[in-house]
Parts: structure tokens; sequence; C-alpha cells
């Protein structure tokens, strides 16, 4: 199983930025793919989910709207399309599975997301 998330780099804050996270070595199919900040100096943090099969999707109420996370099927990839971003909002975004129902235990290296002017 393995994850791989890109897509980071230096945004000014305001702007926009969007993630991938490509899954190989597994079928998605009874899986849900998180994407995740941790944040320096501060507990990881779950932003948005989505369920494979499904298509369902769920969010941090924190989030208020301006994050989109979907999916590819035909590419094993999801998509974390963040808007409005916030200087505090600076940290490493990591994407992770979890068989549907069970806790996230498969991750992928981060990709350094900098909100700065």
């Amino acid at each position: 199983v393995q994850l791989q998330a890109s897509g980071g780099g230096l945004v000014q804050p305001g702007g926009s930025l969007r993630l991938s996270c490509t899954a190989s070595g597994f079928t998605l199919e009874t899986y849900a793919i998180g994407w995740f900040r941790q944040a320096p100096g501060k507990e990881r943090e779950f932003l948005a989910g989505i369920i494979w099969s499904s298509g369902s999707t769920y969010y941090a109420d924190s989030l208020k709207g301006r994050f989109t996370i979907s999916a590819d099927n035909a590419k094993n990839t999801v998509w974390l399309q963040m808007n409005s971003l916030k200087s505090e909002e600076t940290g490493a975004y990591h994407c992770a599975a979890a068989v549907v129902g069970g806790p996230y235990n498969y991750w992928g290296q981060g990709t350094q997301v900098t909100v700065s002017s």
C-alpha cells in the first residue's frame, strides 16, 4: 500500500492550491481517503475525507466550504482543492487511507504547503 501526496508549494494568503494523493498497491473500493494537516507545534488535524465506493465526502467544520475533496477513479487519485488559504494553514499535508469504518492506518509522505506573503 502506497500513497503519494504532491502539489504543495508557496502561496500567498487568499490564494489557492490543489493537492493530489495517488494510491498504488491496493484497490480503493473498500477504502476512504482522508487529508490531514500537521502544522508546526500543533497536533495533526483532519481536513476532509472521501469514501471511494460511494463518493461521499466529509469535512472539518473549520474549513467552512473553502476546501473540496474529489476523486478520479481511473487514476486512483484524490484531489484536495484549497481556496482562500490562510497563513495559519501552513504545514505538511498528508493523505491517508482507511478501510471504511476503521482508523486511518496507511499514510503517505506529506507535501509542504506554505502560506505567506
